[in-house]
């Protein structure tokens, strides 16, 4: 990816990052496909004290310290998503730490990663990571230091550690038939930047998105944590699809979604209508095409929503039926007003992943 030319004024504070980019946030992760050949290939780790690895393909790390405590352990790091300096680096510090809260822990300290283009001002660079340090305040961690290294595209994230006790860890493998699938955001964050940087995206549409994607899964974890969740995972780069093809696969079980009772951003289906589409969504469709089934009732506009790659997502909860309408009812009166029901958990079928 090379650096697009923009002109650089003294109004540092209209600094448009969005125009350095060809794909920003999540949409820039490589391949599942690729991926998972790359990981194919390393040596299995063994520790008795690992409690979630990367055989699962989970939101992050877990290893055990002693009977009451264990380390989450998470990276993430991307172009920007957006145009202002200070609303990328809340966005990347969410984003970062939401794998901490889809496992059901709690956010302990963070570090800085930054790659930063010489011929960007420094006051870009303090922006982002205000954006950072503010949004991990307000989940309640510390930055603890970081490190820096020069690039031609800027890059802002964090390596997090957070706690969660041992036996209350929640993995993306433990999803059981007959439980209700919650979403807790609305998506559609890839198609509405992607509109935004040929100024196709009402100003109203662009906003939400921002507003999405910079709200901490916090409140989220902890209410599902409370009534002893089991499986989730949060909604990032390989989509809803990708996601829920991670976790049928990790818990042997197949995922029924209806398309119409999945939240999304107002207008985006829209914007998909015009061509909006980051290449990110034909990558997640190479991913899960085998393994998915669509019903024919499902429009190619829902289709590739279902496949666009978010930032900063919402958690995905495989939550015990007895307590869904419990959960679903507390979302919606805390953080999450757009929260739905979108699913069920079914015994193995054909598919995976069944979309109607």
């Amino acid at each position: 990816m090379e650096l697009k030319s923009v002109s650089v004024n003294n109004d540092f504070d209209n600094y448009d990052l969005l125009k350095l980019v060809d794909q920003g946030g999540c949409s820039a992760k490589l391949s599942a496909v690729e991926l998972d050949k790359a990981l194919a290939e390393l040596p299995k780790v063994t520790n008795e004290n690992l409690l979630v690895d990367i055989e699962t393909h989970d939101d992050a790390g877990v290893f055990k310290i002693n009977d009451n405590y264990a380390l989450v352990l998470t990276t993430d790091f991307f172009p920007p998503v957006c145009s202002d300096p200070y609303d990328f680096g809340q966005i990347a510090a969410a984003n970062a730490l939401s794998d901490v809260y889809a496992m059901g822990g709690q956010v302990l300290t963070a570090l800085n990663l930054v790659l930063f283009p010489a011929n960007i001002p420094m006051s870009v660079l303090k922006d982002i990571l205000r954006g950072g340090h503010d949004k991990v305040a307000e989940a309640g961690g510390v930055i603890v230091g970081g490190h820096t290294i020069a690039d031609d595209i800027p890059k802002y994230g964090l390596a997090v550690t957070g706690w969660v006790h041992p036996d209350k860890v929640i993995t993306n493998a433990g999803a059981k038939p007959g439980d209700v699938l919650i979403l807790t955001k609305p998506i559609g964050t890839g198609a509405i930047i992607s509109a935004q940087k040929i100024n196709l995206a009402e100003k109203e549409t662009y906003d939400q998105a921002i507003e999405t994607m910079k709200l901490l899964n916090k409140r989220a974890s902890e209410i599902m944590s409370k009534y002893s969740v089991k499986c989730a995972t949060d909604i990032t780069g390989f989509g809803l699809l990708g996601h829920a093809l991670k976790m049928a696969t990790g818990s042997d079980v197949s995922i029924r979604i209806n398309a119409d009772s999945v939240p999304a951003i107002d207008k985006v289906l829209d914007l998909i209508d015009l061509g909006c589409i980051p290449g990110a969504a034909f990558r997640n469709l190479e991913y899960v095409e085998n393994d998915c089934s669509f019903d024919k009732s499902v429009d190619y506009n829902h289709k590739m929503l279902l496949l666009d790659a978010q930032t900063s997502g919402g958690l995905f909860i495989s939550s015990p039926r007895q307590h869904a309408d419990n959960i679903l009812k507390e979302l919606k009166d805390s953080d999450y007003p757009e929260s739905a029901i979108i699913g069920e958990v079914t015994d193995k079928t054909e598919k995976y992943v069944n979309i109607h």
